[in-house]
């Protein structure tokens, strides 16, 4: 067991979160990750409504005693969600734990802490890091630049990023992005996170809402088989290389560029969630990030997770053993 400052906060076994993922978190994978030790999250915009939130958190709980968290991705758009419904149905639904996400949670921070709603963060910044802190959220996870999704227009990687924050800050740090195996986590610890995030190697799971074939072909690929689209309109997000983000690329190099309008039908939402579902892995737009590298099989979540847990111990381990052996300490 791993116990720290992100366990006792989050009331779990071990400081193992999974990322709350468009069309992946579900109740399905949370409940998994829940069971297993770690933190699993929903995912609030992947329902369409705040109603069918608070039902997708009695369908989690049905299948989970343990804490479960909520993640609310809170985005920069014209005609933005109900947030303050999906607010209202995190609270009621007796959820203890929201991991927010793009914008600032600024707005929703007094309603939560009145609640008694351990607020998670994630950031791509330090910057961003200390103004969380400043609004009163009780963790940053720190997202490096391997990450899937969006990881800001900084490009600083992890090994940079984390003990940046983790010197920055006070309250606990997350290790986010590229981390998908027990070295990953150890690496994570000793640079002064207290704990870790995944989402690529949580959708290689058995318990992911996925169709297999998508996930066959996350473990065939590399660490190079992703692309950064949007960097042009000054959004970047990182995404598995296929023809469709390949098309997006393309269009973004053209002489000129382009505005969102001409990629429209390729990025659309609905038709990244068929392609997770279908199983064809050409047929949207799929969040996946550079950990694909290190991904070689689809276990179980609790399979997963022990194993992550229990090589980390070892590298650890064998890290102080042999410090010990070349005469670094005196004790």
């Amino acid at each position: 067991m791993l116990e720290n400052r992100v366990t006792r906060i989050l009331g779990i076994r071990y400081p193992v979160i999974q990322g709350g993922m468009q069309w992946i978190g579900k109740a399905e994978l949370a409940s998994a990750v829940s069971n297993a030790g770690g933190l699993g999250v929903l995912t609030a915009l992947t329902q369409p409504t705040p109603a069918h939130l608070a039902q997708e958190i009695e369908r989690c709980r049905s299948m989970t005693d343990r804490p479960f968290g909520v993640n609310l991705t809170i985005l920069p758009t014209a005609s933005a969600p109900p947030y303050e419904e999906y607010v209202d149905a995190i609270i009621k639904g007796g959820v203890k734990i929201v991991e927010t996400a793009g914008n600032s949670p600024k707005a929703f921070i007094e309603r939560f802490k009145r609640h008694n709603v351990v607020i998670v963060h994630k950031c791509t910044s330090v910057r961003h890091a200390i103004s969380a802190e400043r609004a009163g959220v009780d963790i940053v996870s720190i997202d490096g630049f391997e990450c899937a999704g969006h990881p800001g227009e900084d490009d600083v990687p992890g090994l940079i990023l984390i003990p940046l924050a983790s010197r920055a800050l006070t309250i606990p740090v997350i290790a986010s992005g590229g981390i998908g195996d027990g070295r990953g986590m150890a690496a994570a610890l000793a640079l002064g996170a207290e704990g870790i995030n995944m989402g690529t190697r949580f959708v290689c799971t058995r318990e992911a809402p996925v169709h297999d074939d998508v996930k066959r072909a996350l473990v065939a690929s590399t660490e190079k088989d992703t692309n950064l689209i949007f960097r042009t309109l000054g959004n970047t997000a990182r995404v598995f290389r296929n023809d469709v983000s390949n098309a997006v690329i393309a269009l973004e190099q053209q002489p000129g560029g382009c505005k969102f309008q001409d990629i429209r039908h390729l990025v659309i939402g609905t038709r990244g969630r068929d392609a997770w579902l279908s199983g064809d892995p050409e047929g949207g737009v799929l969040t996946a990030g550079m950990v694909m590298g290190l991904i070689d099989d689809v276990p179980t979540c609790a399979e997963l997770i022990e194993r992550i847990v229990r090589e980390c111990g070892t590298r650890l381990h064998e890290a102080l053993s042999s410090l010990d052996g070349c005469g670094g300490r005196d004790d």
